[in-house]
């Protein structure tokens, strides 16, 4: 792949665990600022924050969770259940698990110990909460792979259908696949062309600034007038916030102010699984407290819930507890008999 801005020395790419970065704040965000406003029965400014991002906020993740795909996509397919199923598995199921540790009480509370128990069981057939993501991408690994002889502009005019449609089943994953899978094959098959955007956001930084200011006031526009809610301009401006914040993230990978982004992307999963706890520890706090005005506590709020499982995951790295964030050696596909790659346990956010 030519064009591919400066890395960090470990394999990574920075403008992309900048993206990465971006992405999980603002999905936390959305669900801290959500959460904080039906608990207080009112809505406070970071509410234009996440109506703002809707249209991009996740086409973006999945884009740039499959941009990478072509690297491993050829692998056998032994090793790619490993790394691209089980490991996803294995993070849903143990954090599916802790959430319920939480959550169960106050639904046993309400509707007995046979409902709790229930729906911990429906959620592994319909993702549960915040963990849905986790759940869905595995299925877009296993179906791009199943997909790779087939011509990729089929694919995306299919997908693209398919989230065009707006299928609403009431069932999560065949919704969210139809709506998101678009995104995600198009992080595969067109990485090369989403590297050279890059490239060229970072040599003609004038240029990319103006576009981003441009996209910004239209994607404000639509979604201010709700026509980023039509079918078919959902999808394109999914499509353009996603090469903005590309766009965004090239333009501030030279920049040191940018590195907190940076090395939040690179642990942008474990972020996303652990980040409900503390959201909704901080919520009940400053709520009852009633410190600032509701954007404001939404703000403190997502700062929590962002900082908070980074710092659980350093604190347990050199410890037993380390499970949490790495998947262990035990749980993953023994190496063949033909000397089929065997690996060491690799983190949650590892590629």
């Amino acid at each position: 792949m030519t064009g591919m801005p400066r890395g960090t020395g470990t394999g990574r790419v920075d403008w992309v665990d900048i993206a990465k970065g971006f992405c999980i704040v603002m999905v936390v965000v959305m669900h801290s600022t959500l959460g904080v406003e039906k608990a207080a029965g009112a809505q406070g400014w970071m509410t234009h924050v996440v109506a703002f991002a809707k249209p991009f906020r996740m086409p973006d993740f999945f884009m740039i969770s499959g941009l990478f795909l072509a690297r491993v996509i050829d692998r056998p397919w032994r090793d790619h259940l490993d790394r691209k199923v089980l490991h996803f598995a294995y993070f849903y199921v143990l954090w599916l698990t802790i959430q319920f540790a939480f959550k169960a009480p106050g639904m046993a509370a309400e509707g007995g110990a046979e409902a709790a128990f229930q729906a911990y069981l429906l959620a592994f057939i319909d993702p549960f909460g915040t963990l849905w993501f986790i759940y869905l991408l595995p299925i877009f690994f296993v179906v791009a792979k199943v997909l790779r002889g087939v011509p990729g502009p089929l694919v995306l005019a299919a997908a693209a259908a398919l989230q065009v449609a707006r299928i609403d089943t009431g069932w999560m994953v065949p919704d969210e696949f139809a709506a998101r899978f678009v995104y995600f094959y198009a992080g595969y098959a067109l990485a090369p062309a989403i590297f050279r955007l890059a490239d060229a956001a970072a040599r003609h930084r004038a240029a990319a600034l103006g576009g981003l200011i441009a996209w910004g006031i239209a994607n404000g526009a639509a979604v201010a007038t709700g026509v980023s809610e039509v079918p078919g301009l959902g999808l394109l401006l999914g499509f353009l916030g996603a090469g903005a914040v590309v766009t965004g993230a090239a333009l501030a990978a030279p920049l040191r102010a940018a590195g907190w982004l940076r090395a939040l992307g690179s642990r942008s999963i474990v972020v996303y699984l652990a980040f409900f706890l503390p959201m909704a520890i901080a919520r009940v706090v400053l709520l009852k407290l009633g410190l600032f005005d509701l954007g404001t506590t939404s703000l403190v709020v997502s700062a929590t819930a962002v900082a908070m499982p980074v710092a659980l995951a350093r604190l347990v790295r050199d410890t037993p507890a380390r499970f949490l964030f790495e998947r262990p050696a035990f749980l993953r596909l023994r190496p063949r008999p033909d000397g089929g790659l065997a690996e060491r346990p690799s983190p949650a956010g590892g590629r």
